[in-house]
């Protein structure tokens, strides 16, 4: 078995510890005793080095921990030193015991208990609870959160047979000893993970948002260190922002609203004007069409970029009556097809019948259907089964 160090002392930063067994090539090694933490509990595992070697993964094998090394040690390295990633480690302890705050207050305060947590690189998240959850809750929730992390309370780990724990949060399946990590007059729960000392390690906490999920709500967080960090890049794109405009940060929210007003305004002259462009070219397609034995003008337009773009001019054309019009596109690769009401041509079951020997799907409604080909070379196929010319 493998004496886990961090169980009792999670500030250690280095130890010392006998090899018992490595793999053939060297790269998974055992010890007899280790502070390095495996991924476990949603905590990711520690990083650090081993005689010097880069550890690059932590392993949970139940009795045993194996460290997965960057480079295999020497064949005769039967004592080893471990160091710790201690910058790395106190920022998952921070998260860690910042998210057992959380979650005693959600469910304490608000009656919401914890259903699952994931711990990130850059941020993590905590599951609740909250079928009806509302937006407002956030600010005060984080004040509260951050009032009960600067009270400093302790924080302490006791070994406690399962049969006989008291008051923990949640009923643990397991049998045996218990490790239970403790804040004081606020939660106790059965957890194998690195925790800090007294909440005020945990630093200031913030909730970036939340999200439902699956009848639950997502409530992303920080601690630590990681909310200074968020709050320098926040305050960073904010004063980028803000020099675009040559404005102050404070009248960034209102020039943008302004810019995004006059950009739907823009985006309904676009339409306008390009609506009546399509008018226009679409006249001039239709009379240089000749008419068929049927008296029906089919046309193919070649364009570039999607066929989705040129709806309106082949709406238009098939508008004037007596018309079918074929837009097609090399990139991306597509094609569209408009019938007029008095074609006799229904679009949708057209197209299918046409691309999908060729490797194509799409469809649509009698009037207007589109496909994606596979790739260019088949749109002379397809143009030609649909019976139209080049104009």
């Amino acid at each position: 078995m493998t004496d886990r160090l961090y169980y009792t002392d999670s500030y250690l930063k280095s130890f010392h510890a006998n090899v018992i067994h490595r793999e053939a090539d060297g790269l998974r090694v055992y010890l007899d005793r280790t502070a390095f933490y495996p991924t476990s509990g949603g905590q990711p595992h520690d990083l650090g080095h081993i005689n010097g070697v880069p550890l690059v993964d932590v392993v949970d094998e139940d009795d045993r921990i194996a460290h997965v090394l960057a480079h295999a040690l020497p064949a005769d390295a039967a004592a080893i030193e471990g160091t710790i990633d201690w910058v790395r480690r106190f920022d998952l302890m921070q998260q860690h015991t910042g998210q057992h705050l959380l979650s005693a207050m959600f469910e304490d305060r608000y009656g919401w208990p914890t259903v699952s947590v994931h711990f990130g690189a850059e941020s993590s998240t905590l599951d609740i609870a909250a079928p009806n959850w509302d937006a407002s809750v956030l600010a005060v929730a984080e004040r509260v959160a951050n009032e009960l992390a600067a009270e400093n309370r302790e924080i302490q780990v006791t070994f406690e047979d399962a049969a006989s724990a008291q008051g923990l949060r949640k009923a643990s399946d397991r049998d045996g000893l218990l490790r239970v990590i403790s804040i004081a007059d606020l939660d106790r729960s059965a957890c194998g993970g690195t925790h800090v000392r007294r909440t005020g390690e945990i630093g200031s906490i913030l909730l970036r948002r939340a999200e439902r999920t699956k009848g639950q709500t997502r409530i992303e967080f920080l601690c630590g260190l990681r909310t200074v960090s968020a709050a320098r890049h926040d305050s960073a794109l904010l004063a980028r922002t803000a020099a675009v405009f040559t404005a102050a940060t404070e009248d960034v929210p209102r020039l943008v609203e302004a810019q995004q007003q006059q950009l739907r305004e823009l985006e309904r002259e676009f339409r306008k004007t390009r609506n009546e462009l399509a008018v226009y070219e679409a006249r001039k397609h239709w009379e240089h069409a000749q008419p068929d034995e049927n008296g029906l003008r089919r046309i193919h337009i070649s364009t570039s970029g999607a066929v989705k773009d040129h709806e309106a001019l082949a709406q238009a054309i098939v508008t004037l009556g007596g018309a079918i019009a074929v837009i097609t596109s090399t990139s991306p690769v597509g094609i569209m097809l408009a019938t007029s009401a008095d074609s006799n041509v229904d679009a949708g079951q057209s197209i299918r019948a046409v691309v999908t020997p060729l490797g194509g799907r799409g469809g649509g409604s009698p009037r207007l259907a589109q496909a994606s080909l596979p790739d260019a070379s088949v749109i002379p196929k397809a143009v030609e089964a649909l019976g139209v010319r080049s104009t």
